[in-house]
């Protein structure tokens, strides 16, 4: 059994959570122990940490994971009829392949049981694992990145900052769209941000982000798979940081996005990394986590896309076409047709923002549908 690769929860956190109040996370969950292993049967999400640091040059460092669950269990739910299970550990394998494969392999079963894996690790290359685990789908995945650095150079020295080439480069190649949010520019090369631009995927500066956070809605809309680097936060909001950035996304909007990330219908799953940089004391890792799950619990349930006629139409007529606009009666969220270039072509909806809609209006076409339909004609 594959599971059997998962290392339980310490006797020590198992103590700790009997000296915790009825109703917080630590007593509602059910937790990988050495004498059970939780009921997979009815769970929404399972949360999956990593003890794999290699891929990052600061791998020395030690991960808190008993720090970090003790935090976690102390919360409290909001108003979930969500399920949650804590499966325990991946221990690093004898190489950082072996524990790709053994991320893939629990993330893939855990998909075919339609439970969203969790993934809570060392550096951000194991989000290379968890796109494997999406191998057995066979159907094309979006990636959504929230990280101050796009992570598409070739550097092999350092996989935390070059798994994007793989994922890009390696058959099969599944990858359907790539987006990152909050990219700080003077971290990245020119060459890398015209790359992007080139393959028609989205990148998203931090500036933008902070003048707007509701831009990134879409974006983590049509996401499949999501992952969060902390080093995308300010060191100032996490605490004690390796190394000092004080730039970066504060506490508040993190928060936010992880948010956008649960409600997204379409995200099968989620991954936090590089919290080996982070003080075993930090919160914001938690915290994090418990706006994801907050946002699974109040998903809309609108994709795969419900019927037309829950939707409100808008045609706005530009010079040389015109823009086909759906705006949910259920959520208020919008839509825009791509494709059917030629009259037999299908026409599919795309996440969009009420600004692209107001953009069409003033006669400009949404750079996220001119991206999206380049993409399709690729």
């Amino acid at each position: 059994m594959m599971y059997e690769i998962l290392k339980p929860v310490s006797a020590s956190l198992k103590l700790f959570v009997e000296t915790l109040p009825k109703h917080s996370l630590g007593k509602n969950i059910a937790i990988h122990t050495s004498e059970s292993f939780p009921d997979l049967k009815n769970v929404q999400l399972a949360l999956i940490t990593v003890s794999e640091g290699r891929g990052a040059l600061n791998e020395e460092e030690s991960i808190g994971f008993d720090a970090f669950r003790k935090n976690l269990y102390q919360l409290f739910p909001g108003n979930w009829t969500t399920n949650m299970v804590d499966l325990g550990t991946i221990e690093a394998g004898e190489t950082m392949e072996d524990t790709y494969v053994a991320v893939k392999l629990l993330v893939a079963d855990l998909l075919k049981k339609k439970v969203i894996p969790v993934i809570i690790g060392g550096s951000q290359d194991l989000t290379y694992g968890m796109y494997r685990g999406y191998d057995l789908q066979e159907q094309p995945v979006n990636l959504v990145c929230v990280d101050n650095k796009i992570d598409v150079i070739n550097d092999m020295e350092n996989p935390s900052e070059s798994f994007m080439t793989r994922i890009i480069m390696e058959a099969p190649t599944n990858l359907n769209n790539f987006s990152t949010l909050g990219y700080q520019t003077y971290f990245n090369s020119q060459e890398e941000i015209d790359l992007i631009d080139k393959m028609y995927f989205e990148a998203y500066r931090l500036g933008e982000i902070i003048s707007n956070i509701n831009i990134a809605e879409p974006v983590f809309r049509d996401a499949d798979l999501i992952s969060f680097d902390i080093n995308a936060i300010k060191s100032s909001d996490l605490g004690f940081f390796s190394t000092f950035n004080p730039n970066g996304f504060d506490g508040r909007e993190i928060c936010a996005l992880a948010r956008y990330a649960g409600l997204s219908d379409r995200v099968t799953s989620f991954g936090v990394f590089n919290i080996n940089n982070v003080s075993e004391k930090s919160l914001l890792i938690t915290q994090i986590l418990w706006y994801f799950v907050e946002g699974v619990n109040y998903r809309m349930n609108e994709y795969p896309y419900i019927s037309k006629i829950s939707y409100l139409k808008y045609i706005v007529p530009l010079e040389e076409q015109e823009l086909v606009f759906y705006k949910s009666d259920v959520s208020d969220r919008w839509w825009i047709e791509i494709g059917g270039a030629e009259e037999n072509d299908r026409r599919m909806l795309f996440p969009c923002s009420y600004e692209d809609y107001k953009q069409a209006l003033q006669q400009i076409v949404p750079e996220r549908w001119w991206r999206a339909n380049k993409k399709l004609l690729a």
